[in-house]
């Protein structure tokens, strides 16, 4: 056999070779031109967005565009007129202030203005069973000029002086339970006056009463030279038996000559049931002007004597503001706000020529002079 005569031929190899290269290189190619078209397509493509794959088969995940949830400005002005500052539009707002809040007292300056026993409209009024109240003060009862810092105390009287002269008379309210009374030694003692009582109506029976002193007491006091009043300790429960018991008083003046006034007094009865308990205010002010209606029509000056609780609370004081008043108030100082002219300041005075306790009075009006 002959080995190297099969392989010989050379003109039957070559174009086989060539065509190989040549086909292996068409294919490569065709290869290459795939892979370029498969990274060049676009990225918004259906058919890539569905199957997710190359033509290679694998699979490829694309990255999402970025979203962009604040567009630049520019872009947003962009092919208009419009500048970025022309989107400034807080200033199209007014500034918001916040309102100043109201200024508020200190709550002890409101206190003292809600405070009835400093706000000088009221006056306090203390009751005979120990209650308090705040009362307001009526504008339209005159009330008092006294200037207390010209009240002052000598020798146990209670003296008012104005521009250094005193202007006041001292005086004290005798009845029989004083028995009897050295009028001289009295005078002596700087008394000016006394206010004697006539008699009384039983807060029980309703029984007149004469003071069995009282005859004895007008002469001797008037011997002495004191300026005498008298006054009745009423319990009338209707304007007649007021109008009786103002006619009792003239019968026994007789012809006694009395300089200072006639008083009308109506209390309250402590501890125990008074007659005159069922007046109502209206009946109990009628009641009193009716005395003092009587008196005044004989000639003689009156007197409405009364505590603070008595003028203010139980009889109607704008009805009476023709009558001179007696206040009965123990202090230092009263504070009854309305006009009187005579002051009862102690139930219980010492005054030589009285034997035990006498209630003193200061007059700011000379009765005898007017």
């Amino acid at each position: 056999m002959k080995m190297p005569d099969d392989f010989d031929d050379r003109s039957s190899l070559a174009p086989t070779v060539i065509m190989s290269i040549l086909a292996v290189t068409a294919f490569v190619a065709v290869i290459l031109v795939m892979v370029l078209f498969m990274n060049h397509k676009p990225k918004n493509s259906t058919a890539a967005n569905a199957s997710g794959q190359t033509g290679s088969g694998q699979v490829v995940q694309e990255a999402a565009p970025p979203v962009l949830l604040y567009p630049e400005t520019d872009e947003l002005v962009s092919g208009s007129d419009l500048h970025p500052d022309d989107f400034d539009f807080w200033d199209m707002y007014p500034e918001k202030t916040q309102e100043p809040e109201p200024t508020k007292e200190p709550e002890e300056t409101e206190a003292l203005e809600e405070d009835p026993s400093t706000d000088g409209k009221h006056t306090l009024v203390q009751y005979a069973d120990g209650k308090e109240e705040w009362v307001l003060i009526s504008p339209y009862l005159p009330k008092h000029d006294y200037d207390f810092t010209k009240l002052v105390c000598q020798s146990d009287l209670m003296k008012y002086y104005d521009n250094g002269k005193q202007v006041s008379y001292a005086g004290v309210d005798i009845s029989k339970f004083q028995d009897y009374v050295d009028f001289v030694k009295v005078k002596k003692a700087g008394i000016d006056f006394v206010m004697l009582r006539v008699g009384a109506r039983g807060y029980g029976t309703g029984q007149l009463i004469l003071d069995e002193y009282f005859h004895d007491n007008i002469k001797r006091a008037t011997d002495a030279g004191l300026e005498v009043g008298v006054y009745f300790y009423s319990q009338a429960i209707s304007e007649a038996e007021a109008i009786e018991e103002a006619n009792m008083v003239l019968t026994n003046l007789g012809d006694y000559a009395i300089s200072y006034p006639v008083a009308y007094d109506m209390e309250l009865v402590e501890n125990d049931t008074a007659r005159t308990d069922i007046l109502t205010r209206e009946e109990k002010t009628a009641i009193a002007k009716a005395f003092m209606d009587t008196i005044a029509a004989a000639g003689h000056k009156t007197l409405l004597y009364g505590n603070k609780e008595w003028l203010i609370k139980e009889i109607d004081m704008s009805k009476l503001t023709a009558y001179d008043v007696w206040l009965s108030q123990a202090a230092d100082i009263p504070d009854y706000p309305y006009k009187f002219s005579m002051w009862q300041y102690s139930y219980e005075g010492s005054v030589d020529g009285i034997t035990g306790y006498v209630d003193m009075n200061i007059s700011f009006v000379n009765f005898s002079e007017k």
